[in-house]
C-alpha cells in the first residue's frame, strides 16, 4: 500500500461517520495508513461518564456530546496542523453534531457516512465482544441518525463493500476537489 504525497488532498479532515457497528474504526485504520496520518478513534474521546452511561445501555444526550466533539475537533485540529490531514472516527449522528465537531475543529472537514441496514449491522455489534456500546442502542441511533444532505461535504457509502474499495472512494473523492465543490 504506497500513501499518497502530502499535497494529493488540501488541508483537511475526513471524518468517517455512521452509527455503532458500521465500519468507522477498519476504515480510520486503512485511511490513516495509506495517508501516513493518526487514525483518530472517536471513542477515545468520551468521558468516563458517557462511556458508564452507554455500558448500562442509556444513549446519550447533548450535554454529553458537546465537550466530547469538541474534545475531538481539538485532536483533529492538532492533527492538521502537524500532518496537513487528519482521519477520525465519529458517529457524527446529527447535523448539528456535525456543525459542532467542524466548528471545534477549526478546518474544512469531508464526511464520509457509512450506511447500511439495520439487521447487518446489528449482527456485527452481536460478535464484537470487547466494546462498551450494547447492541439495544443500535435503535436509538438509528432514530437519531439524520443522514448528510446535499449541501453537506459528505459521500455515502455501503458499510459492507471492500475496505479496500472504500479507502479507494473515499481517497478519489478527496482528490477530487470536494472542498472547492461545498460550502
Amino acid at each position: 500500500m504506497t500513501g499518497l504525497p502530502p499535497c494529493a488532498i488540501p488541508p483537511c479532515a475526513i471524518i468517517v461517520m455512521g452509527v455503532s457497528g458500521c465500519g468507522k474504526s477498519t476504515l480510520i485504520s486503512h485511511l490513516g495508513a495509506y495517508l501516513s496520518c493518526p487514525a483518530l478513534e472517536g471513542d477515545d474521546f468520551h468521558a468516563e461518564a458517557s462511556i458508564a452511561k452507554m455500558r448500562l445501555g442509556q444513549p446519550l444526550d447533548d450535554a454529553d456530546r458537546w465537550p466530547w466533539l469538541d474534545r475531538l475537533g481539538a485532536a483533529i485540529r492538532s492533527s492538521v496542523h502537524d500532518h496537513g490531514i487528519a482521519v477520525a472516527a465519529c458517529s457524527a449522528l446529527k447535523r448539528r453534531y456535525r456543525e459542532r465537531l467542524e466548528q471545534a475543529a477549526g478546518v474544512p472537514l469531508l464526511f464520509v457516512f457509512l450506511d447500511g441496514e439495520r439487521d447487518e449491522i446489528a449482527a456485527r455489534l452481536a460478535e464484537r465482544k470487547s466494546h462498551y456500546m450494547p447492541t439495544s442502542l443500535l435503535d436509538s441511533q438509528f432514530a437519531a441518525l439524520e443522514r448528510p444532505a446535499a449541501d453537506e461535504r459528505a459521500l455515502t457509502l455501503h458499510c459492507y463493500a471492500p475496505i479496500e474499495d472504500l479507502r479507494e472512494d473515499v481517497l478519489a473523492w478527496a482528490q477530487a476537489g470536494i472542498l472547492s465543490a461545498a460550502r
